[in-house]
């Protein structure tokens, strides 16, 4: 058992890609004639430009930035329907099979949980409620509402609010290495789960616990403690 400086009273899920599988959206792509490997190409270029726009002070939507970015990785051949086809398939997409048993195991230890998304509310509360997931989750943040995008410290400090606890106790749990830096720049915990990118980046700040599913990294960060 690690001995850390601070242990979890709270955990903030991210919620794309983290908690939502997004492959399933391909198959729109190929309904409105765009070849399902653009789904990833178009979302990491909706995260770009999403921080891109909050770096120059100016906050966007992110189902304005999406729409945005899918006409452009479409090269302009995507309609105007069929980007609002894509987009409404968000509210529709399934829960990775690891999300459920990491949100029980921190339930179970009387950790508080919540989501932190660059999503819409209107989205995330869709899928958590079709998931069953809200039934776990206290709070959602979103980086619209809180008028920055992450990985910038306000987010994670917004969260931290929203779950009554004190930042160095809140603990964010994602695949991505950039949002973990981003939480432990913030004076936050993280746990990052390795299914997505595989190997941890070596320019980012390490994060507290790490596993191959949202679970063992659940069970990694309950099993921090300060010392005696």
């Amino acid at each position: 058992m690690a001995v850390h400086p601070y242990h979890p009273y709270a955990v903030a899920f991210d919620v794309l890609e983290t908690l939502i599988d997004l492959e399933p959206l391909s198959e729109r792509f190929v309904e409105i004639g765009q070849p399902a490997e653009l789904l990833r190409p178009w979302f990491l270029r909706t995260q770009r430009d999403g921080m891109a726009l909050a770096l120059t002070g100016e906050l966007r939507s992110f189902p304005e930035v999406a729409r945005q970015a899918l006409r452009t990785a479409s090269g302009n051949t995507a309609s105007e329907d069929g980007i609002t086809h894509v987009l409404e398939g968000f509210g529709r997409l399934p829960a990775h099979p690891d999300a459920e048993p990491a949100m029980r195991r921190l339930h179970e230890s009387g950790v508080r949980i919540g989501c932190l998304t660059q999503g819409s509310r209107a989205a995330t509360t869709r899928f958590l409620e079709s998931s069953g997931l809200d039934r776990f989750v206290e709070t959602v943040v979103t980086a619209e509402e809180v008028g920055v995008w992450k990985p910038a410290p306000g987010v994670y400090h917004a969260a931290a609010a929203a779950l009554e606890t004190p930042r160095e106790h809140l603990a964010l749990l994602a695949v991505h290495a950039w949002d973990c830096h981003g939480a432990k720049r913030a004076g936050c915990l993280a746990g990052w789960c390795s299914r997505l990118e595989t190997e941890y980046g070596d320019v980012f700040t390490a994060p507290d616990a790490v596993g191959g599913t949202l679970t063992d990294v659940a069970t990694g960060l309950l099993e921090l403690t300060t010392a005696s």
